[in-house]
């Protein structure tokens, strides 16, 4: 696939495949749940928007990541939870609705927050040496338009045909995962030195994913949650939207060293995930 089209073409695509797919599982409702459960839900969105980000800046500090490495672990940890996490805390059996919930909050509060902390990384790891520049106004407005509309598209299509959404739930999950894995492959097939980004990137990517699952499920129990909702809030803040960073890093940025991080943590948190659903779904 020609460069341009992957950039221009297939990544959008996908990513709005993805996001459209999970605004068919989401309703307003959703959304008012945080008045029901206010405390999980503060707990759930700080881990994701703030306890995420520091977690990351944290990890590149004490690894000695630098550059566009450091940046594109930046940008992960400001990316809000995946789709997948919904079907990881169900067969966690954690708390669902609120997995969905949060899921729905961090998407759209993302959208505002990712042009802010990846522009100050930026800054912060590259200075005025950065070769990219991450406009904040007209990276808002593509944000918005990749993410917000299709997620509005997709609840408005489960208001109205509320059947048709149940149906085509699972054929979306199933979909947003291969198309993921599509453009983490692809990714991988860009990088030409991949042994020695994976070395760099590895360690940190790994470690942010670990760190921040473990953090979420302490911090939550620190506040006396619910053991289902400590099991979520640890998978919300584990599980992002890898497809999100990728179009980012590579669409936006048109940086695949930025993307490395994103790719290996992809692949890394279907490992975690897996031993949530273990640990705790099969387990129990």
């Amino acid at each position: 696939m020609p460069d341009d089209v992957f950039k221009s073409v297939f990544l959008p695509l996908a990513l709005i495949f993805v996001l459209f797919g999970m605004g068919m599982s989401l309703s307003v409702g959703d959304f008012k749940r945080v008045m029901l459960s206010p405390l999980a839900s503060a707990v759930g969105v700080c881990c994701q928007l703030i306890v995420l980000p520091l977690t990351a800046f944290a990890v590149a500090w004490v690894l000695g990541l630098r550059g566009e490495t450091a940046v594109g672990l930046m940008l992960l940890a400001a990316c809000p939870g995946g789709p997948t996490s919904n079907l990881i805390s169900h067969l966690s059996k954690g708390d669902v609705a609120l997995s969905v919930t949060l899921t729905a909050v961090s998407s759209v509060v993302a959208v505002f927050t990712i042009p802010w902390v990846v522009g100050l990384s930026m800054t912060h790891f590259l200075g005025s040496a950065a070769a990219i520049e991450l406009p904040f106004w007209k990276t808002l407005i593509q944000l918005m338009i990749v993410t917000l509309l299709p997620i509005a598209l997709g609840m408005g299509i489960r208001a109205a045909k509320p059947a048709f959404a149940d149906r085509m739930a699972r054929p979306a999950s199933v979909l947003s995962v291969v198309f993921l894995g599509l453009v983490i492959l692809l990714a991988v097939l860009r990088e030409d030195n991949l042994a020695e980004q994976f070395r760099v990137a590895g360690p940190g990517a790994v470690t942010l994913n670990v760190l921040t699952m473990v953090l979420a499920f302490y911090l939550a129990k620190l506040f006396q949650l619910p053991h289902t909702q400590q099991i979520t809030i640890s998978i919300e803040a584990g599980i992002q939207n890898g497809t999100l960073a990728l179009a980012i890093a590579l669409g936006i940025l048109g940086n695949p060293h930025i993307a490395m991080p994103a790719v290996i943590y992809s692949l890394f948190m279907f490992v975690s995930g897996s031993l949530m659903i273990w640990r705790f779904g099969l387990r129990r």
